[in-house]
Formats: structure tokens, sequence, C-alpha cells
């Protein structure tokens, strides 16, 4: 049983719905080797779980996360640190390998680690009061697991003044910035990220998490896409949607998730 996560998944052998993975380590959320590692546990249950069309991250209704539990790395030597680097780089990126389509709902503070894990995610929502930023630096540190893929998002100018300066952003910038994709208030944050993760439900799962392949490719994506695409022709739900295309246009077809 996992002490800080845990995991709602759709009701029914053959619901195909929306999970929430939420993670609570009060007061403020700090992520621990612990904590991730749970996360990433819980990433892992959900990928593979297909009652699940799309995802829900969500801290608590007061803070997403204030970012890394600097007490713990305070302890660290250098052995230490590079023992472990690989598996906490990998558990922090555990959002961006769920292959269902994936929102981070985000209260409070989202900062270092909280931070690096959202960017994993495939859209963000946050309040209207949020703070957001890597404060890393201010601890002789780097992000471990968001730089690269900060820059992809931002653009690498942006991505290097959050990075080098360490300074939070708000709400306004953020969106500028193509950081978040939806601001609310902060009491809508939950139900807004819902609602886009809804839109799922009965969507075309091989087709979706083939789409999400691709991106994650990077600068791969070419080739990546040529496999992905040649493998749905594989797929019940490749002969349902384009055959209700023919005959009744887009929109209408009622897919099965293979």
């Amino acid at each position: 049983m996992a002490e800080f996560v845990t995991l709602e998944l759709p009701e029914g052998d053959v619901a195909r719905g929306v999970a929430v993975l939420r993670f609570a380590r009060p007061p403020m959320n700090l992520l621990n080797v612990q904590l991730v590692r749970e996360l990433a546990e819980a990433a892992d249950a959900v990928a593979a779980d297909p009652r699940v069309a799309a995802v829900v991250v969500y801290g608590d209704e007061r803070v997403f996360s204030a970012g890394d539990d600097v007490a713990e790395l305070f302890g660290l030597g250098s052995e230490q640190a590079a023992a472990m680097a690989a598996d906490l780089q990998r558990d922090l990126g555990c959002l961006a390998r769920i292959p269902q389509p994936t929102v981070a709902a985000i209260s409070g503070y989202c900062l270092g680690a909280g931070l690096e894990l959202a960017l994993g995610a495939d859209r963000r929502v946050i309040g209207d009061n949020v703070k957001l930023g890597l404060p890393q630096i201010k601890t002789g540190l780097i992000p471990l697991a968001g730089i690269r893929r900060l820059a992809l998002l931002i653009g690498p100018g942006p991505a290097k003044d959050l990075v080098y300066t360490g300074r939070f952003v708000g709400p306004d910038e953020a969106k500028a910035l193509g950081l978040v994709d939806e601001v609310v208030a902060p009491d809508d944050v939950y139900t807004a990220a819902m609602r886009w993760a809804a839109q799922f439900a009965g969507g075309p799962a091989r087709a979706l998490a083939a789409a999400k392949a691709v991106f994650e490719a990077g600068p791969h994506g070419l080739d990546r896409a040529r496999g992905e695409w040649s493998a749905l022709f594989e797929t019940e739900d490749r002969l349902i949607g384009t055959g209700s295309y023919q005959a009744d246009g887009p929109g209408s077809a009622e897919f099965v998730g293979r």
C-alpha cells in the first residue's frame, strides 16, 4: 500500500473513463524519493488499465507541490546522489509514460520537482493564484528531470531564464509562456481538469496512445509516426472510425478501445 499516493480508477470491468492519481504529503506536498517512487508505480498501474481513458493528477486544494524535499537532499553525498539519479529522473517523468491523455490540476504552488512532474502531463490547468518555478538553482542544484522538457515546451531562451534565475512566475506569465494551458478560479481547478479529461472517455484509445508516443519521440517523431500510423491499421477502432466516417461523417464512431 502506498503511503502518499491514491489512485481512483473507473468502476466496472469494461468502464473507460477518468482515473484520478492523487498525492498528499502535508503540509506542502514536498516530493521525496518515496513519494516520487509511489507516483511512478501508480502511473505504471494506470497505464496498463484498459478501463482508463484519461488521467487527472492532483495534489490537494491548497498546494500541488512546493517542490523538492531539501532536507532529504541535504544529507546526500555525491556517490549516493549518483546512485539514485537515474531512477529519480525516470520516476519524475512518469506522467509522460502514461499512454492515456493526462492533465495536472494545479493549486497553490507548483515548484521544483513538483513542476518537473507536472511538465510530464499533456495539459496543465492552474488556479489564478498559483506560483510556478524551478528554484533548485537557489540551493546550488539544478532540475534533474525538467530542463529538456521545459525547453521543448516554452523554448530554450525562456527556459534558461527560469532555470538560471530560479524565479517564480504567476498565472498570466505562465499562460503567455505556454507553461500552462488553462487558468481558472482556484475552486474550479479540479473541475476544469476533469472536464478536459472526460472528453476522451469512449475515444480511440490506441490512436490517442500512438499520437502521444509520437509527441514524446521528439526529434525522432517522423520515424515514430510511420510505425504508429501503420500499426493502427490492425486495430478495431481504425475499422470502426474509417467506416463510420465514410457513412456518417466525423464524430459518429463508437470506439471500443481496441
